[in-house]
């Protein structure tokens, strides 16, 4: 028995591409909480749903530690909980009323929840904690379990919402955490470690875990929400983070590590210290993260990571188009993004980009000119969105009266236009299709020449059977494509404050030969 028990509601086993990848991560957001809980003197359990099957194991959790408390805390680091895929919701919503029936305070803290407060707490919620969530949890709780010299009252706590009869009350936003380094190690001891370690090894023949050194992302791309953190950055101390790394290596020994960040190491100078410190206590483990071409640009930067142990670097790369990067207020340049993939691969660091088709105003020209950045760059992998418009952003604010009934994918895999995109959504799925074909043919060809993996391997065998279905099939997917974007949309207006008339006609870098 327990006095409370913390879970979350992201179940990879509801989302089928992400559950095929199988590269799970225990919920370090969630275990962040729990451990600054446990830290309060509570007996703490943590049901992690990651590699649950469903609900129903949250309820037998709740049965075998009859908790007084029950904390859904979604793991604001991964951004799908930011999306708010709507089977979580559901999940989570299920959750919900499954503590509520056993008589325990329900308490909710999340991107969705921050957004849609009414939602959860019709559920069955008692209340729902507002963006950061680590100081407002721990003075509700004491609030609620009677601690001395805890507030004496709901309205006495920042960042809460709750209902009182069919109103919603709100106090004050509360300021986030600035010193990141007060708060304690996540709670990695609650959950069974060893099974994910199974799971990677098994799938993909080393451990990897994950870290944050961060917290938020200050720069003002018109398409990101940031409803936990704000326009607010704040970091771990290097010797915080390698502290860390020495807890998980002297218990967990993971072969890898993904940095969760937005954006890793956005102070100058910050991953140079980093990258000294691992050494000096022995920690440098190899790692992937994200970050910004511009930031890498700076003098010394690039050479810090690869000195660090990075493995791969993910690009919020977005567009080919200066046009379009323009329009979502990105604040980079293509020759950035090109010079920094050079460099990258230059000092040994893999690189790879997010690419986002869909905004307001692209066409077909700025489709074509983000698919030759690929082709010129030649990223070690890509990762393909569109355009999803999150509450709090001025592109949602652009294309909220064409939203209807669904705001929100079901799952990852989802790729629906929520809005009059530029193209039906039927579109982008083909376009999704065609350029992963395009890129891993590509990618394979220029492995095969290389060498890279022995050439009579039953993975690269495999690998060049499907790079010559790839390329034989292309032809027909960009037919079907190019039928695809003349199918008109149905009763919807377009879209006013997109890219300018003249961007969007602006000559492709093929019509200028």
């Amino acid at each position: 028995m327990s006095d409370v028990l913390f879970g979350q509601s992201y179940f990879l086993r509801f989302d089928p591409k992400l559950y095929e990848a199988m590269q799970p991560y225990p919920p370090l957001g969630c275990l962040q909480a729990a451990a600054v809980v446990r830290e309060q003197g509570f007996d703490v359990a943590v049901f992690d749903a990651m590699l649950a099957d469903s609900e129903v194991q949250f309820e037998q959790a709740l049965r075998r530690e009859q908790p007084r408390f029950a904390v859904i805390y979604e793991d604001n680091f991964n951004y799908l909980s930011k999306m708010c895929l709507t089977r979580m919701r559901d999940a989570a919503l299920t959750m919900i009323r499954a503590a509520k029936r056993t008589g325990a305070h329900v308490l909710v803290c999340g991107s969705d929840a921050t957004d849609h407060a009414r939602t959860y707490l019709s559920a069955g919620a008692d209340f729902v904690i507002r963006g950061e969530g680590d100081a407002t949890l721990r003075e509700l709780m004491g609030h609620l379990a009677g601690h001395e010299g805890a507030p004496a009252q709901p309205d006495d706590i920042l960042g809460l919402t709750w209902m009182d009869g069919d109103a919603l009350r709100r106090t004050e936003g509360r300021k986030v955490l600035r010193d990141l380094d007060s708060l304690p190690f996540p709670a990695w001891d609650l959950i069974d470690i060893e099974r994910y370690r199974r799971v990677w090894l098994e799938r993909h023949g080393r451990f990897s875990m994950s870290l944050v050194t961060t917290r938020g992302c200050p720069f003002h791309c018109n398409w990101c929400a940031k409803p936990i953190w704000g326009q607010r950055y704040n970091s771990h101390s290097p010797e915080r983070v390698v502290a860390m790394l020495q807890l998980l290596q002297e218990r967990y020994q993971p072969d890898h590590i993904w940095f969760m960040d937005d954006i890793m190491g956005l102070k100058k100078g910050w991953m140079a210290r980093f990258g000294q410190a691992a050494r000096d206590a022995g920690v440098q483990i190899p790692f992937k993260c994200l970050s910004r071409a511009d930031l890498l640009l700076r003098e010394g930067e690039i050479e810090a990571f690869a000195d660090a142990g990075c493995e791969i670097v993910w690009i919020g790369a977005e567009s080919g188009s200066q046009q379009v990067l323009d329009a979502m207020d990105k604040g980079t340049l293509v020759s950035q993004i090109e010079e920094a993939a050079a460099k990258l691969h230059a000092h040994g660091v893999k690189v790879a980009f997010f690419l986002q088709f869909g905004y307001p105003g692209e066409g077909r020209d700025h489709i074509e000119q983000t698919r030759d950045m690929v082709r010129r760059c030649e990223p070690d992998d890509i990762g393909i969105s569109v355009s999803y418009p999150l509450p709090g952003t001025p592109f949602y604010e652009k294309v909220r009266a064409q939203l209807g009934d669904k705001q929100n994918w079901v799952d990852s895999s989802d790729l629906e236009m929520m809005y009059r995109g530029p193209f039906v959504t039927a579109f982008y799925r083909q376009l999704h299709t065609v350029i992963h074909k395009e890129y891993r043919s590509a990618k394979t060809w220029r492995q095969l020449r290389a060498g890279t993996g022995g050439l009579l391997s039953r993975g690269t065998l495999r690998k060049a059977a499907r790079m010559v279905w790839d390329r034989a099939t292309l032809r027909g997917a960009e037919r079907a494509l190019d039928r695809l974007a003349a199918v008109p949309h149905e009763g919807i207006a377009p879209i006013s404050g997109s890219l300018s008339p003249e961007a969007a006609a602006a000559p492709t870098p093929q019509d200028a030969l």
